[in-house]
């Protein structure tokens, strides 16, 4: 075992000699002061974020502020859900666009910086604590996986600057302190949708559950499917799980062609939801999959061909919804980006419009002002629904139920809150 020093300044280790004693206290103390120096310069960064956050207020004090008010974006923009950091991202950049052609905010151009989290957690606190301290942005946007807002959630809350998951449904999210807030449903109010539709639409009587037990967003909306499945009077006939990224499914869905299922509740990503469903026809399953927002990816129907045909999810809004700020949201994506827009576009976009609402609204745009406004937003009519924020920063809106047809989402139903 080689030398080691920990941050008290104590060698580990095999016994060296006295020279290399005095040199392995040397390093230590060299470490330690690297260590404290790295400390100091953290918090100079957080108040010098501060100051520059406060340096973006509506003319309160000193000098009016100019140049652009900076917001940072993270997300997914590669990796194996690369789909729902572009999405959100096109929205978002929509929104930009839309509200800097209008004048902007208190008479300021937005910019947006966006940052990549390749689809990891670690990657989502480092582009957090970059866009914060170096970046300076007064206001964050992301993630949408919830294992990635959490991370970045935590760094947002630490240094007090407001964030908004445009599509994290995990309750834990919002969990982590008042700067953080959420334009979507929560996984209680999505499990209840879809439990919902299976009892009263399809009179499923038994749904076998196959979730990824490494995901919170998968466990949480398994897990209030169940509650509420079970509560209406249906019966789970097997649960089973898998990893993301696993190729094999044969052992979980033979198990489950077994139970006898009426349909198979599947609380995945679109890559694994694809591949699952393709092996499970393989298998002979014929019953309806369903699933919630983590399928919402063009993607889906790419991969899993006529294998997802027929198969449900709930999201959070319908392209062919006739309200008209849905068909001119729809238009003006179809002209700056040549496709229909998806749930993430569409809450991308809502989320950096709730945003630039709050800050109209704001006396000022240091953090704490800025997250109670975004709290106290009510009654804003966004694509995805009228959105208002509960005591938790919550959205609580209506849900859409759409079903794969002819390789595209469908319009079926709408389930409101409870």
């Amino acid at each position: 075992m080689e030398n080691a020093v920990n941050l008290n300044g104590w060698r580990t280790g095999r016994a060296a000699g006295p020279i290399a004693g005095l040199a392995s206290k040397a390093a230590s103390l060299l470490i330690v002061g690297a260590v404290v120096g790295a400390v100091a310069t953290a918090g100079c960064e957080r108040k010098r974020n501060q100051s520059q956050a406060t340096g973006n207020n509506s003319g309160t004090g000193g000098s009016v502020p100019t140049g652009p008010i900076v917001v940072g974006h993270y997300g997914s923009m590669s990796g194996a859900q690369a789909t729902f950091g572009q999405s959100t991202d096109n929205g978002i950049q929509l929104a930009v666009a839309e509200r800097n052609a209008a004048g902007g905010v208190k008479g300021r151009k937005i910019s947006i910086k966006t940052l990549d989290t390749q689809g990891k957690a670690q990657e989502a606190g480092a582009a957090v604590t970059r866009l914060i301290t170096q970046d300076h942005v007064v206001a964050l946007l992301g993630e949408v996986a919830s294992k990635l807002s959490i991370a970045g959630g935590e760094v947002a809350q630490h240094y007090k600057v407001p964030m908004i998951t445009p599509s994290s449904t995990n309750e834990a999210v919002t969990q982590i302190g008042p700067m953080i807030s959420r334009v979507c449903f929560v996984d209680g109010f999505q499990g209840y949708v879809v439990a919902k539709f299976a009892h009263d639409n399809l009179k499923a009587a038994k749904v076998a559950v196959l979730y990824d037990q490494a995901s919170d967003y998968s466990i949480g909306l398994a897990k209030n499917f169940k509650t509420a499945f079970t509560e209406m009077g249906g019966t789970i006939a097997s649960e089973q799980t898998y990893k993301e990224g696993d190729s094999d499914h044969a052992a979980q869905l033979a198990t489950i062609r077994d139970s006898g299922p009426d349909a198979i509740f599947l609380p995945g990503y679109y890559t694994d939801v694809a591949n699952i469903a393709r092996q499970a026809r393989k298998l002979g399953l014929t019953v309806p999959f369903l699933g919630g927002d983590g399928w919402d990816s063009a993607k889906l129907t790419e991969l899993g061909g006529d294998a997802i045909e027929g198969s449900y999810y709930s999201n959070h809004y319908s392209h062919e919804d006739t309200r008209p700020e849905v068909q001119a949201f729809v238009a003006n994506y179809k002209a700056k980006y040549g496709a229909v827009p998806d749930g993430l576009a569409a809450l991308g976009y809502d989320a950096a419009r709730v945003l630039f609402d709050a800050m109209d609204r704001a006396p000022a745009l240091d953090g704490e002002t800025l997250a109670k406004a975004i709290a106290e937003t009510k009654g804003f009519k966004g694509v995805t629904g009228v959105i208002t924020m509960d005591e938790n920063r919550d959205a609580r809106k209506q849900a859409v139920v759409l079903q794969i047809k002819g390789g595209r989402p469908t319009f079926v139903t709408g389930i409101d809150p409870r």
